[in-house]
């Protein structure tokens, strides 16, 4: 049991597929439509506090482009983005002043031509300390705030993971994953993928005792 849960497999990859929307079904849609190339809407700006979401939209939508799309965190904007049909821009409350110029012309750049561009930031475009022209510029498309899932939200989710894999999941267990374990999703599903794997190699059924023991021996290991 204990070398079986310490072998947690890494989360998948971020797609718009496995992000958990919540209430930020309109973001998710907006990214959609911007990746099959609907809509008239080609900007969007996305802000949230950490854990919302905000990097995992970006990489789902690189992942979801037809075409050339690149992730871009702060400091690494100037060049290789000349290709580039569909940007992201991840935390661009931390660009430094030459990205700041780099990222406005683009914008200005793919707004006279067909490329799309998406951002994100830990506040409304507005409150961030960017250069004037640049926020005007992430305020004029689509822009939403990310709230993370609540425990409801968390609750609907796993059940639905659960479900997804045949899993008998009682409301104690997932009471206290969620009281207990890491409160991410995507270390949730992890968890729950792990007990999956140790429920049918034992052939035991997810109970509290099992699933108590399990986290308490990934606490021991990672003391």
């Amino acid at each position: 049991m204990r070398q079986l849960l310490l072998q947690l497999a890494p989360p998948p990859a971020p797609t718009l597929d496995n992000y958990v929307p919540g209430r930020n079904g309109a973001a998710l849609k907006a990214l959609r439509d911007i990746a099959r190339g609907e809509g008239s809407e080609r900007f969007v700006y996305l802000w949230g506090e950490p854990g919302s979401g905000r990097t995992h939209l970006l990489q789902g939508l690189a992942h979801a482009a037809p075409g050339p799309a690149a992730v871009y965190a702060c400091g690494a904007l100037e060049g290789g983005t000349e290709a580039t049909r569909m940007l992201a821009v991840d935390n661009v409350q931390n660009l430094p002043a030459g990205d700041q110029v780099v990222l406005f012309d683009l914008y200005n750049r793919m707004r006279a031509g067909r490329g799309a561009l998406v951002a994100s930031g830990d506040a409304a475009p507005a409150q961030l300390a960017l250069r004037e022209d640049l926020r005007s510029r992430l305020a004029w498309g689509l822009a939403f705030q990310l709230h993370p899932l609540s425990d409801e939200e968390k609750t609907e989710a796993l059940r639905g993971q659960a479900r997804a894999r045949s899993l008998d999941l009682g409301e104690d267990v997932i009471a206290y994953l969620l009281r207990r374990a890491q409160r991410d999703m995507a270390s949730l599903i992890g968890i729950l993928d792990a007990l999956d794997r140790y429920s049918l190699q034992l052939k035991r059924p997810i109970t509290l005792p099992l699933v108590r023991d399990a986290l308490e021996s990934l606490k021991d290991r990672s003391a």
